[in-house]
């Protein structure tokens, strides 16, 4: 098992590099296999294509590590690793932040995102019976993972030039306050 998670790192690494000199999308398998040293076949063995490659990639250095702090109560902390762990790899999250399509980086994030909040969801104490019937666990996690992952990309987009944690503020302070409340305690918003 140690085994295949090496090979996954070195092909990630491998992407990474690339990420840094070309789109995505103009990045090729064997470019990726070529230079980690690795026979395109060793490639297909852990990871169906190059988007699956990126969701591995987000799942373990952002999306796992938060997760356990999740598990542990640990909420501000777990949305503050999420940016952290963007920041420390800010050249390559930059860089892919800018995919489209149904294998976006923001598509691969809101949907890990999702996936996080439901399985805190049912794990927690947090988990009883809705007001509303057509709300679901899903509902509200796939709400919330819309809401996050639109902040993270404005704030990649913008050159995350604010730290994580005023990032984490920012987030808590909208996300806690209705849009009927903002306009009060937020005052004048610049364009």
């Amino acid at each position: 098992m140690q085994q295949k998670r090496e090979v996954k790192v070195l092909l990630s690494d491998s992407f990474k590099e690339l990420v840094l000199e070309k789109s995505v999308e103009k990045i090729t398998i064997k470019q990726i296999t070529d230079r980690a040293g690795v026979i395109r076949v060793t490639f297909y063995n852990h990871f169906q294509d190059k988007y699956e490659l990126l969701e591995w990639i987000c799942r373990e250095e952002v999306v796992s590590p938060a997760k356990i702090l999740l598990q542990n109560n640990m909420q501000r902390e777990a949305v503050t690793f999420i940016f952290t762990a963007l920041m420390k790899n800010k050249g390559f999250y930059s860089h892919v932040a800018h995919t489209t399509g149904q294998n976006s980086f923001e598509s691969i994030m809101r949907d890990l995102i999702s996936e996080t909040i439901t399985e805190y969801f049912l794990t927690s104490e947090t988990n009883k019976s809705a007001k509303y019937g057509w709300i679901t666990t899903k509902w509200i996690a796939d709400y919330y993972a819309q809401n996050f992952t639109f902040v993270l990309i404005s704030w990649i987009d913008k050159g995350m030039s604010v730290s994580p944690e005023d990032m984490v503020s920012i987030y808590e302070f909208i996300a806690m306050h209705s849009v009927l409340d903002l306009p009060k305690d937020l005052g004048p918003v610049t364009n």
